[in-house]
């Protein structure tokens, strides 16, 4: 399919074109308002012979031209009917606006769909929709879009994509959002998301691609975009519906209970670079600051400049909330801003400018480049609020301070903070855009935004293995397998784990620990007991053969009341000294592999400290899920305590998310927990582990 005939025609047909209230008069009145270029459009209405005074053809194949793009303002009914009168005029896009397919969750609806998609392929059309509003494109002047509005003045770098066609007409309504394209993809069954994410990485008129998404259809596809949105360094802004944790309510192990679905996303999304947002205005705001501003620096230190104490404040308090790092000024900045700002003021950042420079456009202008040209300031902040309908005198003249300085400052990024929200003054914010300074939203939004441009520019796409490992089967016939026999497939798969071994008799285990040395522990060997210390068949630091001898009476007596299959009890060395950890995977449908760490032992599901990352990783990506645990100050030896072997730990993150990516139409889920620690230098020991998997 040539996404190109759907979101760049040349020739456009409306099918259902009407001057009636609807989508096909609205449609209409789009294409005549805001169409380049007319000359090939056509309406089609058997009914009308003209349409806003338009000729108008009774049917599609009547129109004297071959056709890039149809728009059917039509019912479901007649849709692939439609789609293959099309094909013979040379179609390749169409936009199906018609509810009533899958989305009502009705077989009647599903089939009509699947009749949808299966003509689709077969013609090699590209669909938006069903069950959509369409497309803008703003760079070529193209309206395939069914509702009327207001959509002049808002091209620029923002390509848009929303599962939801009102939060397309909310963005195209903000002053500040500029777009190259806002497309609203329904049920995005034929082109899906993932392709409309491709296309945007490519289009050099799009600078930040901003989406909606309730899921994705196409891992492979979603990889390979957002891998080439990394490399280009173009942000990718994505506010995904669904955060509830029922995903893993049926999960086997301690890794499958704490990897719900929309954690998983999270690890997704930290993997690509993707900056991920709670709600339409955060959307709004972060996307209209990357579309908005010049050069993006090579650092993210911040200063901010302020005409109140208040202000300052809040900056101050906001700042710190989010994680935003103000560099203190320089001496010679200092010097200059003392003699620039009345004898009360105290300088610093960030900096109370004081009510006194917003009465002269020049030294307020001085005042800001002063600021700007600090060697530590990388991105300035600009706290600048219109609280009136109309600008008072200091505000025109704080803006054509602001305007003066913008002509100078050119390698620096400034942004507008307004301190109350609805206090952006449309036309302002119009000239601010064009001197490529973003206006954001009041600091509840705009401080997010901004730990959003800090994360974007710390993050290092030349570290990553930026690669998913989604599975070619979509269902498995994976069951658990006893602790031996999960160590020995681990073994020969090159990951290094100490095995124990396998007794059958209260002889063989006093035998085998006595072989081993103590202390030992004893445990039940079985694929039916997964939690075996919650069922009494784990005893731990046996001191001499009476003990080993008691412990597997008792573990074979426990085992006993559960008519669980048992093979043997495992005796294996008591390890001590290190610090549990939980190392795991959970496979997802779509994504495949999800790699777990966490601090680990009887408590993982309590304190729940563990991070996610889709595999495959490399050493440095296994270190960074490390340092984000609340444990990691315990594996650096917080307050004396000993420094732990963190690279060994990471070696064995390493082995497993490589056998999870070999084995990902095999294996269902993974634990090893716990996983001691041991001081920097003596490696790490596995001391329990469970595998998921279909033999």
């Amino acid at each position: 399919m040539n996404i190109c005939k759907l979101l760049k025609p040349k020739s456009v047909a409306v099918v259902g074109a009407s001057e009636k209230m609807g989508m096909g008069r609205d449609t209409c009145l789009n294409i005549m308002s805001y169409q380049n270029d007319l000359s090939r459009v056509y309406f089609v209405h058997p009914k009308y012979e003209t349409v806003l005074g338009r000729k108008c053809y009774p049917t599609v194949s009547d129109v004297p031209d071959t056709l890039d793009l149809v728009i059917l303002c039509t019912g479901r009914r007649n849709a692939e009917s439609l789609l293959r009168e099309a094909a013979g005029k040379g179609c390749g896009g169409a936009v199906i606006y018609a509810s009533g397919f899958s989305e009502t969750g009705g077989d009647k609806g599903a089939d009509y769909e699947s009749g949808l998609i299966s003509a689709a392929r077969e013609l090699d059309i590209a669909v938006m929709g069903p069950n959509c509003s369409g497309f803008i494109n703003f760079s070529d002047g193209i309206p395939a879009f069914a509702f009327e509005g207001n959509y002049h003045g808002k091209t620029g770098g923002i390509g848009l994509v929303s599962q939801s066609g009102q939060f397309c007409i909310d963005m195209m309504n903000a002053a500040e959002v500029k777009l190259s394209y806002a497309i609203s993809a329904g049920n995005g069954k034929i082109v899906t998301i993932e392709d409309y994410i491709s296309f945007l990485v490519d289009d050099e008129d799009t600078k930040v691609i901003a989406l909606y998404i309730e899921g994705i259809q196409n891992a492979a596809r979603l990889e390979a975009g957002l891998r080439r949105a990394a490399q280009k360094r173009k942000p990718v802004v994505i506010l995904k519906a669904g955060r509830s944790p029922e995903g893993a309510a049926n999960a086997s192990t301690h890794t499958g209970s704490m990897t719900g679905d929309d954690s998983i996303y999270d690890a997704l999304f930290r993997k690509f670079g993707v900056i991920r947002v709670q709600d339409l205005q955060e959307l709004r705001t972060t996307a209209a600051l990357f579309a908005a501003i010049g050069k993006i620096p090579d650092r993210a230190n911040f200063g901010a400049m302020c005409m109140s104490g208040g202000e300052t404040g809040i900056c101050a308090d906001s700042g710190w909330l989010h994680g935003i790092r103000y560099q203190a000024l320089r001496p010679k900045t200092l010097e200059k801003l003392k003699k620039l700002l009345p004898f009360y003021a105290t300088p610093r950042n960030p900096l109370d400018m004081t009510v006194t420079l917003s009465y002269d456009a020049d030294l307020f202008a001085e005042g800001i480049l002063t600021f700007m040209d600090d060697p530590g300031i990388d991105i300035g902040i600009l706290g600048y609020t219109i609280t009136e309908k109309k600008p008072t005198e200091p505000e025109f003249i704080m803006f054509e301070g602001i305007k003066k300085a913008s002509e100078r400052l050119k390698k620096k990024p400034l942004v507008i903070l307004p301190f109350v929200e609805g206090s952006r003054y449309p036309s302002f914010v119009e000239t601010f855009i064009g001197m490529g300074i973003p206006v954001l939203a009041a600091p509840k939004y705009g401080f997010p935004a901004l730990r959003h441009l800090a994360d974007f520019i710390g993050y290092k796409p030349s570290e990553r293995r930026l690669a998913l490992a989604p599975p070619r089967k979509k269902q498995l016939n994976a069951k658990p397998l006893s602790e031996y026999d999960s160590r020995s497939i681990l073994l020969q798969a090159g990951v290094d784990i100490y095995l124990g071994e396998l007794a059958h008799s209260v002889e063989e285990a006093e035998a085998l620990a006595e072989q081993i040395g103590y202390p030992a522990v004893l445990k039940i060997n079985s694929a039916d007991i997964r939690h075996k210390s919650d069922a009494g068949c784990v005893k731990l630091n046996l001191a001499n053969a009476a003990a080993a001898r008691c412990a597997y009476k008792q573990i074979m007596k426990n085992a006993k009341k559960l008519n669980a299959h048992t093979d043997g009890v495992l005796v294996q060395k008591m390890f001590t000294g290190g610090l549990e950890m939980i190392l795991g995977v959970k496979r997802d449908k779509q994504l495949g592999p999800i790699m777990l760490a966490g601090l680990g032992g009887v408590f993982v599901e309590l304190f729940r400290d563990a991070a996610l990352y889709p595999a495959p990783l490399n050493r440095a990506e296994a270190k960074n899920m490390l340092r984000s645990l609340r444990a990691w100050p315990l594996l650096e030896g917080y307050r004396g305590g000993k420094t732990r072997d963190v690279e060994a730990l990471a070696d064995l993150m390493v082995a497993l998310s490589d056998f999870a990516c070999d084995n990902r139409d095999r294996l269902e889920e993974l634990d090893l927990n716990p996983v001691l620690v041991m001081e920097e230098g003596r490696g790490v020991q596995v001391c329990d582990a469970l595998l998921v998997i279909e033999q």
